[in-house]
């Protein structure tokens, strides 16, 4: 099985809404939760309870359109509000995301790392260290994870940022991107994901649901082609039909009937007539 380490901040964890894009439901896309792999779920990555639909489903159903035999897990370690020093080698989420990665590899292999932060730091001139301390996280990452030519994807900021409510003040986001499209250019195995024509939620802050679906389709592209993306795709709606609203096999169908049960959606009785129709 493959391996996907999500980290960053809250729009790599996710916050756009559930209820506003289709559900993905792959018994092939995995994720990493009480040490267990299951089947993906969203919220991924639950670290706050505003988590919600973040761009690493459509990521991996776009893998697993390409790899019809093989499973992919995801690794989520991102924190939301987290700086790029909230990342420093030396701190808790650092060490968090290498061991859950190193757990992860027990029975996986490492297909790439995923990054999306500097919303916390496209303020107060941060962008001028950026390049500098990212490249200390990747190195070490690189070398405790023995992972010297994973590859590394970098997505660019919105440019919705600096303009009203909670990213009113991310003003420099134009010159975080900036940095990380060189680091992505200038550093071997990263590569740079645009964020342009994305739209937020109405906090001004979070990339909504629908544009995070876009976004794990450009991830993916940089990811298998092994370049950077620095305009929006013109076939991104299309793939997205094509890699998510696909026939349910029978145990996704089993799945999805027990989940509406659980969430108090059907009765026992609508529950095993459903069961007795697969």
């Amino acid at each position: 099985m493959k391996s996907v380490l999500m980290i960053g901040q809250s729009n790599m964890a996710g916050r756009g809404f559930m209820d506003e894009v289709p559900m993905i439901c792959n018994e092939r896309i995995l994720m990493l939760r009480n040490g267990r792999w299951q089947i993906m779920i969203e919220p991924i990555n639950y670290d706050r309870p505003v988590a919600g639909v973040g761009l690493a489903g459509s990521f991996a159903s776009m893998w697993c359109m390409e790899n019809e035999e093989e499973k992919i897990g995801l690794i989520p370690c991102a924190e939301g509000g987290s700086s790029l020093d909230d990342w420093a080698i030396d701190g808790t989420l650092f060490k968090h995301a290498v061991s859950q990665s190193q757990f992860a590899m027990q029975d996986s292999e490492l297909l790439c790392i995923l990054w999306h932060q500097g919303e916390n730091d496209s303020r107060d001139g941060n962008y001028r260290t950026y390049y500098k301390k990212l490249r200390v996280i990747v190195e070490a990452l690189r070398n405790q994870l023995n992972a010297k030519e994973v590859p590394f994807v970098v997505g660019g900021l919105g440019d919705f940022l600096g303009k009203t409510g909670f990213g009113i003040n991310c003003t420099e986001y134009g010159l975080i991107n900036n940095e990380l499209l060189k680091f992505a250019t200038e550093q071997p195995n990263v590569y740079f994901v645009t964020a342009d024509g994305l739209t937020s939620n109405p906090d001004g802050i979070h990339i909504d649901a629908a544009s995070q679906r876009k976004f794990g389709v450009r991830y993916y592209e940089a990811f298998s082609r092994r370049r950077n993306v620095r305009k929006p795709m013109e076939n991104e709606v299309e793939l997205l039909d094509k890699c998510i609203n696909r026939t349910y096999t029978k145990d996704e169908k089993i799945y999805l009937a027990m989940m509406d049960f659980a969430l108090n959606r059907v009765t026992y009785e609508e529950l095993m007539a459903k069961m007795e129709q697969l």
